[in-house]
Order: C-alpha cells, then structure tokens, then sequence
C-alpha cells in the first residue's frame, strides 16, 4: 500500500503539528529570510557543532531534534544535476527519517516553481517506493507502512499520478521479486497473474505447456519439461486506453520469468544458486511497467508476454548436445543448460512478433558477464536500430535508471555457428555472453525495432537511485520515461 492519505497544503509554519519533517532546499550559499525553514536554529547549530557549510546539504544531508521533539531533516538539491544523483540524496535525506518508522510525514520545498515542482515530484516518489512494505515472513515485522504524507509549497494539477503511478509498477516488481521459490511457482505465478488481469482490466491469455508443445515452440519447451509439474506457460496480456482512442503506437514487452534457476544439468554451485528464485526479475518488471503504464493512462497499447517456467534437473530435463526447433523454425544447438533465459525468451518473442507490434523491448536478467562487464549500478541494452539505444540512454538518463549500449554487429555471430543445427544456444567460455545473448535474440524478432535490456542492475547492495531495497525495480520507470518520447 502507498500513503493512502496524501493532502497539498499551501505552507508549512510553527502552528503545524509534524512529528518527522523533510525540509528540501535548492542550491545556496545561505537561506534567505523570506525562506524562513522548519528549524533553521537547529540546522545552524547541527551544521556549526559538525563544522559543516550549508552547502555541503548537497552531498551529505542531516537531521535533528526540534524543541518539540520533531525530527527533521535538510536536504540541498541542484536541479542542474543528474536525476540519478538527485534521487540518490533525497533518499539519503528520506532514510534519516524512515528509519523511526512514521505513519506520518510532511514535506516542505522551496525555490522557484520549477525548482519546487522537481522537489515535490523526486520526494514523492521516493516517499512512496521506500515506504510501503516488502512481502517479509518474519513474526514481527521490522518496518511498518507509512500513511499519510503531506506537502508544502507546491500544488501538482494532476495530484502526482505519474508519481504514483510509477511507484506502484516499482513497488509489484519489487514485491513479485522477492517472494521466495516456494510461494512463487509457475502456477501461483500464473494465478497470481490472473487476479492482477482481472482486477485491472487487462486481456488475458496463457499458452500452456502442452499447446506450446504442440505449436512446436521447441525452445521453451526444452527449458519447460524438466519441471515435475508441467505448470510452465507463456502469459499474454493486453493494455489498450480506450479513452485515448487516437493512439496506434503498439508495444510489445517480454519478460523473462524463470521462478527457480538450478543450472539444469549444469547444475550452479551454492553460491551461484544463491538468489535464483529472483531470476523470474524481467516478468515483474514488464508486469510493473503495465500498471504503471495502466494507472497513468498512457496512450498507447501494450502487449506483454511473459515466459514463466522454472530451470531444474531431471531425467527429463535438457541436456547439452540436444538439437532443439523453436517456434520461428529455427534448429538450436544446446551448449549449456545454465543459458534458459534465451531459449525461453525465443519462443516468446517469436509469439510477440506475430501480432506485428511498432517495437519490441525484452526485460531478463539473462547473464553474469553483463553484470561483470557493468556492475550492478548500470543495465545494459541492445537494439537492431542504433536510434532507439540513443533514446533509450536519454531515457535512462532523465529518469535515473541508467543504460548502456553494447555492440552486436554481425561478425559476432560467428561465435553462435554450429555444425548441426542452424544456431548455437552460446558458447562454453561466455566471456562475453551477455553480447552472444543479444545476437541470438537478435534472430526471433524479425527485424521489428527491438530492445534487449539484460537486467544487471535489478538488484544493487545498499540501494540505487530513489530506491533504497537491496532489490531495485530497475526498469519501470525507464520504460515509461521511454514511452513518453515514442
């Protein structure tokens, strides 16, 4: 749940009753009187006892008791600065207050109206995405939601939909990510999927495994039959504003859901195996990305596909040397039973294709060397069109969640020719498998305007950007910032 009490009020003064306060400054060298902040006198002697200037708020922010036993906290902001390196110090400024656990906070801004709109928008959603509560089994819950929030010195014409809405999609890739393996199967998955359909209005559709079996979708079927219970399926969901009838800008999502990833045959080591039940991270986010997309009524239709599957070991499973036939027709040859993302993924893209949409974009957290090539603070992308990776970096850029390209011109392919089959799934080494990956998605989407987003940032240690979890939501707010310039 986000706040459910959000209220705009004109300022903010000493009558007002605000146990935790977030004060937001822009860029000065000192505060002018017609300011007059929460606490000033205690700021000025918090920022003399610590031998600190005012302007180093804009790296490090503080916070103090009031004479009343309020706890508020400072915060400078330069709007000439990076998204990403403004979302960061306001969920510094932001966790000096959570960490009591409010039910209740006030937010006051200031600056121009530009300065104080930016503010409001940044705390808002950082408010919102760090409040609300993760899906967590221990008896007593260590946090508790926060309810109500308030602001002063701004007033939004659309109350901060766009906001709200892009916390919302964060916060259900979050909460589907984190769930453990044996609460989150395909089948729950999958019924979970249904009541969110339901409840938002969205077009459902599932191929199950014996109809994907049946169709010849070879690829995901290979990573499929090695589960006991054949509850694996490719989900179709629709999005379409109808109020927005003028639209005809058609997206397709895809999203890579595998629940558990053992490695199959070859099988992963404890501490590779560690946090696999996170490797289904790509289907949460492009889940996440339709409700944000649905509670800010974007124009445009949105086709979502999602590959739910699990990667385990059995007599039945996959095994290196098999020769597959995907969907689109093409033989693969199995290199590597731990390489399932891509193949589930062929088949859904293969499926995404058929419905001719103006662009494609793949969400999986598919390879450990794009997370050795980038670290955990970047995502990195791939297009067959070299615009598209520019406005994706912009995108990344002007909403905090940073991309960055890879190359995958055709000589790489070299790398994927086999003997036996039309392709290779990968190569054994994978230096540089992250770049195979893309090269071999590259094959079943049909030239259509396509972006592969290998998801190395979906979860960071300490938090990245506006999110403070261990576990990001990493491209909600991209895709709809992506949206906006389409």
């Amino acid at each position: 749940m986000l706040a459910s009490l959000f209220q705009n009020l004109s300022s903010i003064d000493q009558s007002t009753k605000a146990s935790h306060l977030l004060v937001i400054l822009p860029k000065l060298e000192k505060i002018p009187k017609k300011y007059a902040i929460p606490g000033e006198d205690s700021l000025t002697k918090l920022l003399l006892r610590r031998a600190m200037q005012l302007t180093d708020l804009r790296s490090t922010p503080v916070s103090a008791d009031l004479v009343n036993g309020e706890l508020c906290a400072w915060v400078m902001v330069d709007t000439g600065d990076s998204v990403f390196n403004q979302q960061t110090l306001i969920r510094k400024a932001i966790k000096l207050l959570l960490i009591e656990n409010p039910g209740e906070v006030h937010i006051a801004v200031y600056g121009t109206t530009h300065q104080k709109k930016c503010f409001s928008e940044l705390a808002l959603y950082c408010f919102w995405v760090n409040s609300a509560m993760l899906p967590a089994r221990k008896n007593k819950p260590l946090t508790k939601p926060l309810t109500k929030i308030s602001l002063y010195g701004y007033q939004d014409a659309n109350n901060f939909t766009i906001q709200r809405a892009l916390a919302e999609g964060n916060l259900l890739a979050r909460r589907l990510t984190v769930l453990p393996a044996n609460e989150l199967n395909p089948k729950t998955y999958r019924q979970q999927i249904k009541k969110l359909a339901e409840s938002e209005g969205w077009k459902h559709q599932e191929f199950d495994f014996h109809r994907l079996k049946e169709m010849g979708a070879g690829a995901f079927v290979a990573v499929a039959q090695g589960s006991d219970a054949e509850d694996a399926a490719i989900v179709h969901l629709q999005y379409i504003n109808r109020q927005n009838s003028q639209h005809k800008k058609h997206i397709a999502i895809v999203g890579k859901g595998i629940c558990f990833d053992t490695g199959g045959h070859n099988l992963k080591s404890a501490r590779y195996m560690q946090g696999m039940h996170e490797d289904m991270n790509g289907s949460a986010v492009a889940l996440g990305i339709l409700l944000a997309a649905t509670r800010a009524e974007i124009p445009i239709k949105i086709d979502c596909w999602l590959a739910i599957a699990q990667n385990h070991i059995s007599p039945t499973a996959y095994k290196q040397n098999d020769v597959v036939t995907a969907l689109n027709g093409l033989s693969i040859e199995i290199v590597h039973t731990d390489a399932e993302g891509r193949m589930v993924l062929a088949d859904t893209l293969t499926l995404a294709t058929k419905l001719k949409p103006d662009m494609i974009i793949d969400f999986a957290t598919l390879t450990g060397s794009m997370r050795t090539a980038l670290g955990s603070r970047y995502c990195g992308v791939f297009s067959n069109r070299e615009e598209l990776c520019e406005k994706a970096i912009t995108a990344g850029k002007n909403c905090g969640e940073r991309v960055s390209s890879f190359p995958m011109d055709a000589d790489y392919e070299e790398n994927l020719e086999s003997a036996i089959a039309d392709i290779k799934q990968c190569e054994i080494d994978g230096d540089f498998d992250h770049i195979l990956a893309a090269c071999f998605l590259r094959r079943f989407v049909n030239d259509i305007p396509w972006l592969h987003i290998d998801l190395s940032a979906y979860t960071h240690k300490g938090g990245l950007g506006a999110v403070d979890s261990e576990v990001t939501g990493f491209g909600v707010n991209w895709a709809v910032e992506l949206f906006k310039n389409i």
